[in-house]
């Protein structure tokens, strides 16, 4: 559902950005939700709080040391991979 019409933004965009580990004042700044005429403001502020409650941001460590990515298949064949690699060690 779009929450801000002034901006064009809905409420899984908000949603999205406030599980990502935004404040309400971060997701205003970065989507420009009730910036203009305000009346999304308490809609908006209802929907960061129900994310921000529902969705706690984990913390996230890295202990051990620099691990391997292990690449598809379809990446480690294209001939842009192929290429790059080339490329690097010469």
């Amino acid at each position: 559902m779009i929450v801000c019409v002034c901006r064009r933004v809905s409420d899984r965009e908000i949603a999205r950005h406030v599980r990502a580990g935004m404040t309400f004042d971060e997701v205003q700044f970065e989507l420009g939700v009730a910036t203009q005429c305000g009346q999304c403001e308490g809609c908006a502020r209802d929907i960061v709080a129900q994310c921000s409650a529902s969705h706690p941001v984990a913390a996230l460590s890295c202990e051990s040391g620099p691990r391997a990515i292990q690449l598809a298949n379809s990446i480690k064949e294209s001939k842009a991979w192929n290429s790059s690699r080339h490329s690097v060690a010469a």
